[in-house]
C-alpha cells in the first residue's frame, strides 16, 4: 500500500533564506561591513565614471544634469558610508527606505543614460537589497530596478548602443541580487555552524572537567581516607582477635589504635573537604618542598618504624601549591607502598633539581621489587589504583612517572617534573 504522504522536495540553489543564528551580533556586524563595502564600491564607481560620462555628454543642460546627478551620487554615497552605523539598522528594519535608493538610481539613469559608465553604479542597489533582505527582498527590489532600467531605455533608445547597455545593466543587476543573497546566507550558515561548534566544544570541555574532577577526587580519597580506613579495619580486626584472650592491656592498646585511626580518618576527611572548597591563590607563599618532605617522612617513620633516608639540596625549593601537593602525594603513596606491599626495611628518597628547570625525585626500597609491567590504561582493571593515581598526578604536572628496579634491590619510583609547567588543576582555578 502506497503512502499518501507527499515526499518533501529537496531544496535547490534558490532555497529559502538561511535563518540567522541565535548569537547574531557577530554575523550582523559582518553583514553591515559588507554593506559598507558595497556603498564604498558605488562611491568609487561614481567618481571614476563621472569624467567619462561628461566627455560623452553634449554641452548645455544635459552636461549640467549629469554633473548634478554625479555630485548627488557622491554626496549620498559618502553620507551612507560615513553614517552607516545609524542608517544601516534603519534600512534593515524598514525595507521601504530602499525606495530612496531606487529614486537615486532612476535619477542617475535618466540624466546619464543606460549607456553611460555611471549606469553601472546602479548595480549596487540589488546587491544591497540581497545582503539586507534575502531572496524575497532582493527579488522585489531587483524587479523594481529592472522596471526603472527598461523605462529609462525607452527614453534613450535613440542613442547608439543603448539597447546593449541596457541588457548588460539589467543582467548585472540580477547577478548582483543573487550574489548579495548568497553572501548573506553563507554568512548566516557559517555563523550557525560556528555556534554549534562552540556549543559542542563547551559540552566537551564540561565533560572533560567533570571527568578530571572525578579522577582527582578518586586520587585524593585513595591517598588519604581510603588508606586510613584500611588501617582502621586492620586495627579493628586485631581488636576483635584480642577480645578472645581478655587481656586488658592488649585490648586497651588495640582500642587506642582504632580510636587514633578513626580520628586520623576524620582529620583527613576535613582536610579533603577544605581542599575542595579552597581556591588556589597564586599570590600566597610557596611551600618549600624540602621542608614538606622532611615532615612527611618523619610522620611515616613514626607510624611504621621504617628507616627512610632523605637526600635533598640544602637550598629551599619553593613550588606552587598544586605542584608541591602532587609531589608530596606521590611520595606519600610511594612510601606507603614500600610498607604495605614491598615489606621494605630501608627506603631512600633522592631529590635533585636541574638548573631550576626540572625536578627529579626517586623513591627506592629494598623490598620485594616492582609489580609486573602494566599499561597505564590497565592499572584500574588490575586494582593498582595507587600507581594509577601517581601516574595521573605526574601527567597533570606535565611530567612523567617511571617504575623500575632499585639499586637497593627493590622497586624504584622515578618522578620527573619540568618546573616551568603549570599544573592543570591550578590553571583551571586561575
Amino acid at each position: 500500500m502506497m503512502s499518501s504522504r507527499t515526499p518533501r522536495p529537496t531544496p535547490g540553489y534558490l532555497e529559502d533564506d538561511a535563518p540567522p543564528p541565535a548569537s547574531v551580533r557577530l554575523q550582523l556586524n559582518a553583514l553591515q561591513s559588507l554593506c559598507r563595502q558595497t556603498v564604498a564600491v558605488r562611491l568609487a564607481m561614481v567618481v571614476i565614471g563621472t569624467p567619462f560620462a561628461l566627455a560623452n555628454t553634449p554641452d548645455g543642460v544635459p552636461r549640467y544634469a549629469v554633473l548634478a546627478s554625479a555630485v548627488l551620487g557622491v554626496m549620498t554615497s559618502y553620507a551612507l558610508l560615513r553614517d552607516w552605523e545609524r542608517v544601516g539598522p534603519r534600512l534593515l528594519a524598514h525595507p521601504t527606505l530602499m525606495a530612496l535608493d531606487l529614486l537615486f538610481v532612476a535619477t542617475l539613469l535618466v540624466t546619464a543614460s543606460p549607456a553611460s559608465p555611471l549606469a553601472y553604479a546602479t548595480v549596487c542597489t540589488p546587491l544591497l537589497s540581497g545582503l539586507l533582505y534575502g531572496w524575497r527582498g532582493a527579488g522585489v527590489f531587483t524587479g523594481l530596478q529592472l522596471v526603472v532600467v527598461l523605462s529609462t531605455f525607452r527614453a534613450w533608445e535613440h542613442r547608439p548602443g543603448a539597447g546593449v547597455s541596457t541588457l548588460l545593466v539589467a543582467g548585472f543587476c540580477v547577478a548582483a541580487g543573487i550574489i548579495g543573497v548568497t553572501l548573506r546566507n553563507l554568512l548566516f550558515r557559517f555563523g550557525a555552524a560556528g555556534e554549534a561548534l562552540s556549543e559542542a566544544d563547551a559540552r566537551l570541555a564540561a565533560a572533560e572537567a567533570v571527568e578530571s574532577e572525578r579522577a582527582r577526587l578518586a586520587r585524593e580519597m585513595h591517598d588519604s581516607v581510603a588508606k586510613t580506613l584500611h588501617g582502621l579495619a586492620l586495627a579493628a580486626d586485631a581488636l576483635a582477635a584480642s577480645a578472645d584472650h581478655c587481656d586488658p592491656g592488649t585490648l586497651k592498646r588495640q582500642a587506642n589504635l582504632v580510636a587514633g585511626a578513626a580520628r586520623r580518618a576524620a582529620a583527613e576527611s576535613r582536610d579533603l573537604l577544605s581542599d575542595l572548597r579552597r581556591r588556589t591563590d597564586l599570590t600566597t607563599t610557596r611551600p618549600d618542598l624540602t621542608v614538606e618532605l622532611n615532615c612527611a617522612i618523619a610522620e611515616f617513620t613514626a607510624r611504621t618504624t621504617t628507616e627512610v633516608e632523605l637526600s635533598a639540596p640544602q637550598s629551599p625549593i619553593p613550588l606552587p601549591y598544586a605542584t608541591a601537593h602532587h609531589v608530596l602525594a606521590i611520595v606519600s603513596e610511594a612510601l606507603e607502598n614500600t610498607h604495605r606491599h614491598a615489606h621494605a626495611t630501608r627506603v631512600r628518597v633522592e631529590l635533585t633539581t636541574a638548573d631550576d628547570e626540572a625536578l627529579d625525585l626517586r623513591v627506592q626500597d629494598d623490598g620485594v621489587g616492582p609489580p609486573p609491567a602494566t599499561a597505564p590504561e590497565d592499572l584500574a582493571k588490575t586494582g593498582h589504583f595507587g600507581l594509577l593515581g601517581m601516574s595521573e598526578r605526574a601527567t597533570s604536572l606535565g611530567g612523567r612517572l617511571c617504575l623500575g628496579r632499585s639499586p637497593l634491590g627493590g622497586a624504584e619510583i622515578h618522578l620527573h617534573v619540568p618546573l616551568c609547567a603549570t599544573p592543570q588543576e591550578e590553571a583551571a582555578h586561575a
